[in-house]
């Protein structure tokens, strides 16, 4: 299983941008996908999840103005990121999520920077 991240790059403060996450070598419909980003000097912390069954959990920061979605005939996951801020701005990568487990099968990560 692989993954591979677009999107990200400049965002205005207030501005909105897309990341996809496409997978390969399995179908996306077996799996949980989430995005995790981490900022310089800050730990990891988790954007959104969804799982198989399109259930979706949101990290605080995220509630409200983030949305994660999948579109299995295409084998893709998105993050709609809204209303951006500065502290925003993060890699972002996505991952797959094993129950009991946690994330496993990283993608190479994607900068997200957002301009005050």
């Amino acid at each position: 299983v692989e993954l591979m991240e677009s999107g990200g790059g400049l965002v205005e403060s207030g501005g909105s941008t897309n990341l996809t996450c496409t997978v390969t070598g399995t179908p996306l419909s077996f799996l949980s996908l989430a995005w995790h980003r981490q900022a310089p000097g800050n730990e990891r912390e988790l954007v959104a999840l969804i799982t198989n069954r399109d259930s979706t959990k949101y990290g605080d920061s995220a509630k409200g103005r983030f949305t994660i979605s999948r579109g299995n005939a295409k084998n893709t996951v998105y993050l709609q990121m809204n209303n951006l801020t500065p502290e925003d701005t993060a890699v972002y990568r996505c991952n797959v999520m094993i129950p009991g487990i946690g994330p496993t099968i990283w993608a190479q990560g994607t900068q997200v920077t957002v301009s005050s």
